[in-house]
């Protein structure tokens, strides 16, 4: 079982255990062990980060461990999430890490681990290094220490790797394009490619200064982006995370479309044009069931899997597919990317809008959603409250209430200390009344 990491990695409040200074050193010696390879040759890592204030603590702290065991580290500096698993088989590093917390406050943070192939640690590498982690790692002698080197053009070389996965000559002239970057990893990257494509770009969330990433702006706070779609007349907004691994759109009055509605248009123009592999799209539990009917009825399939963009990754790779994602707006687009790039997606939706003649609006609402009502617990350390009775019986007594009518979810956040609870239902009186019931009984467990 793994104690550190969760659904994305190693997570939780800086300098605050697990993420302190000297457990990133710790993990850094321990995954470059785990990485190296027979003694002789070069061993690489590369870093990249978001723009939280603590970066650079878990940045330094890593270098230290990884050179400790002989890795040389190549440092990108601020950088989405994807570009590392692009940089990773690029400069043929034998791993790659990303130190960011996501969607999550400046407050956290987080560090990710991709493999020599791009793609993040299955859940077994993962207890494998935490193993290391306990017993302690030998370090390389004197001689044989690594170095650590900045890579200034990661971004770029990111940047051309994105508009790549366009159609050759595709441009977005004409295109007003509002792009919100969360005040984090793709505050010059988004902004920078979308103008070379030939948008007329308006950013916000561009002006990071360590402590205000995803605050009040971002995929998970739409409304900022959403007023200046309307203020300024755009055709347009993208929406980014922390690192830029989600997108969320806005269309031209404001609309908000999550990922299912951006996952339904890309399955259903690629499984038109014959390249949706294997007829299905991969996805979470947490997906709309209208998601799932409105891809049966186009004789498609909806494979579902548990939450965390990795595990839909997993099924990818073991099913053959090629796209993939979360409702939250992580989007796999497998022949372009290793992981959810936001950037990536919001583009192949722009490409639409331009090769169609669409608004946004007209393409960012596939389906009609089933009503679904998400409410978060907090719960303390050491805390389980989904083990108490009372719980289990609110819960149990909710799954009754709307058999053949809905469903219900109930699950611990991987990436933060929260009970989270969902139900799916057409009677939204009766959804509401279930996910009322069942909050307030975790909430008396908690208290």
């Amino acid at each position: 079982m793994r104690k550190l990491f969760g659904t994305d990695g190693v997570r939780g409040r800086a300098n605050t255990a697990p993420m302190t200074a000297d457990m990133a050193l710790r993990m850094g010696a321990a995954v470059g062990r785990y990485f190296r390879r027979e003694a002789g040759g070069v061993h690489r890592v590369v870093i990249g980060k978001d723009t939280r204030l603590s970066g650079y603590m878990f940045e330094n702290a890593l270098t230290a461990g990884l050179t400790s065991t002989g890795m040389n580290v190549l440092l990108m500096g601020p950088v989405p999430t994807p570009a590392v698993g692009l940089m990773t088989r690029s400069m043929r590093a034998d791993l790659g890490v990303m130190i960011s917390a996501s969607h999550n406050p400046a407050s956290d943070n987080g560090i990710k681990f991709f493999g020599p192939d791009g793609f993040k640690l299955s859940d077994q590498a993962e207890a494998e290094i935490e193993a290391l982690i306990d017993a302690g790692v030998e370090p390389a002698q004197a001689q044989n220490i690594g170095r650590a080197k900045r890579i200034d053009d990661a971004r770029f070389r990111y940047g051309e790797r994105v508009k790549s996965s366009l159609p050759r000559g595709l441009r977005l002239d004409g295109l007003k394009v509002v792009v919100d970057c969360a005040n984090g990893a793709a505050y010059r990257t988004a902004p920078d490619v979308l103008w070379e494509l030939g948008a007329d770009v308006i950013p916000v969330g561009v002006a990071p200064d360590g402590h205000n990433i995803n605050r009040g702006c971002g995929s998970t706070h739409p409304t900022l982006a959403a007023e200046t779609v309307v203020a300024h007349g755009a055709h347009v907004g993208i929406c980014l995370d922390g690192d830029a691994d989600r997108v969320i759109l806005v269309d031209e009055t404001g609309v908000v479309a999550d990922g299912d509605q951006l996952m339904a248009l890309l399955a259903t123009r690629w499984s038109d044009e014959d390249r949706l592999a294997g007829g299905a799209l991969v996805s979470t539990v947490m997906s709309n069931l209208g998601l799932e009917r409105y891809l049966q009825g186009r004789g498609l399939r909806l494979e579902r899997t548990q939450v965390g963009d990795r595990y839909v990754v997993e099924r990818m790779r073991a099913g053959g597919f090629n796209l993939g994602g979360e409702q939250s707006g992580h989007i796999v687009m497998s022949d372009h990317a290793t992981t959810g790039d936001g950037l990536m997606a919001g583009l192949h939706f722009l490409a639409e809008m331009v090769q169609g003649g669409h608004s946004a609006s007209a393409l960012a609402q596939v389906f009609d959603p089933v009503p679904q009502l998400l409410e978060n617990v907090r719960y303390s350390a050491g805390q389980d409250p989904l083990s108490d009775a009372s719980v289990k019986a609110a819960i149990a007594q909710a799954e009754a209430d709307l058999v053949g009518t809905g469903r219900v979810l109930i699950r611990k956040s991987g990436t933060e200390p929260l009970i989270r609870v969902m139900v799916e239902c057409e009677d939204e009186a009766r959804m509401t009344r279930a996910v009322a019931s069942m909050t307030a009984a975790i909430e008396a467990a908690t208290a």
